[in-house]
């Protein structure tokens, strides 16, 4: 193997840079530094606390939160991630780490995963990546769409007794003695059904603005919640339009009276009943609505198809709802670039 020159490494990413690496434009319009002291105070015990100095020292915040932000961008583990910026120049960039830097082990990208979710860090950092949306002139404009997706997760394999006692929040029979089969159980997961199909995990409800296509607001929830019952956290006042655009499953007296008291206009789908279907007029109108609608179909799509999969391998509400909310946040990193018209 020949020796490596002096220039090589620079050479590599000069031809990186000429086709656009996507990690390199990103890095550039995402303003760490502002994320910087909220990533630390989850990292980093204040000086009080620390007991020594002693001990090898911790890795920069902001580089492992990058390494979060490699893995949402491709739904990667722990382990690809590790292993991703071992092997490649343009992630091993993203982070600012040469060859002989120090990399991110598995184990510590799991660490620093769970210190944000236990803190609950990461809806703190999607409000303040809002704001610097808003300063950006990308404000929420043309109204919301509101939808929900299925998030599936790892299915248990649990009795029908078991499941029973899980939806009553009871722990099983015998599960409080046997503390490894229990780690593995997730309680917080929940079965549906949607057009005859059967779905088990957590449902990601998210408003959109109609202009940008980011996502504003969102909630996490087990696969199981009614879509409607999202919508008092989800409407949002500060966006310049008045309309709110959804389909049919949140047609309700309730939901039009709450738009109502908002001062908001519904563009919700209407939806036909039994003995009572929709009429001609009705249907057309449908189809006019689902040609904005239909934009909050875009996020899901990139975040099930572009940014690798949706599907969550964490254990429990607050990881699952920690590791969907990094998703809608690094989508709305990945959209910046730049901000869409």
């Amino acid at each position: 193997m020949a020796q490596m020159g002096f220039f090589d490494l620079s050479d590599r990413y000069a031809s990186l840079d000429a086709k656009k690496d996507p990690l390199v434009e990103n890095d550039a319009v995402v303003p760490w530094e502002e994320l910087g002291p909220t990533l630390e105070a989850v990292w980093r015990k204040p000086a009080p606390a620390r007991k020594s100095r002693a001990g090898r020292k911790l890795i920069d915040a902001v580089v492992m939160f990058k390494a979060l932000v490699l893995g949402a961008l491709y739904n990667l583990s722990d382990d690809q991630i590790e292993y991703q910026l071992r092997d490649r120049l343009s992630s091993m960039r993203l982070l600012g780490l040469g060859l002989e830097g120090r990399v991110p082990d598995a184990k510590a990208v799991c660490l620093y995963r769970e210190g944000l979710a236990q803190a609950g860090m990461v809806e703190a950092l999607f409000e303040r990546f809002d704001g610097y949306l808003a300063r950006q002139d990308c404000i929420s404009r043309g109204g919301q769409v509101l939808d929900a997706a299925i998030v599936p997760a790892p299915k248990n394999r649990n009795t029908r007794e078991e499941n029973q006692a899980i939806k009553q929040s009871e722990l099983p029979e015998g599960w409080a003695d046997e503390p490894a089969k229990r780690s593995q159980k997730d309680t917080d997961a929940r079965w549906t059904k949607k057009r005859r199909r059967s779905h088990y995990g957590y449902k990601n409800h998210v408003n959109v603005d109609r202009k940008h296509k980011l996502v504003r607001r969102h909630r996490v929830s087990d696969v199981g919640l009614n879509d409607s019952r999202a919508v008092d956290h989800l409407l949002m006042r500060d966006n310049t339009g008045s309309g709110v655009w959804a389909d049919a499953a949140y047609r309700s007296e309730e939901i039009d009276s709450k738009l109502r008291d908002r001062k908001l206009r519904s563009q919700v789908h209407r939806k036909g009943m039994r003995g009572k279907p929709l009429t001609e007029q009705a249907k057309n109108s449908n189809r006019t609505k689902s040609s904005v609608r239909v934009r909050v179909e875009h996020v899901f799509g990139a975040q099930a198809n572009d940014m690798g999969g949706t599907l969550v391998r964490t254990i429990g509400l607050v990881r699952a709802r920690a590791k969907i909310r990094m998703k809608s946040l690094v989508y709305n990193m990945r959209r910046l670039n730049p901000c869409p018209a």
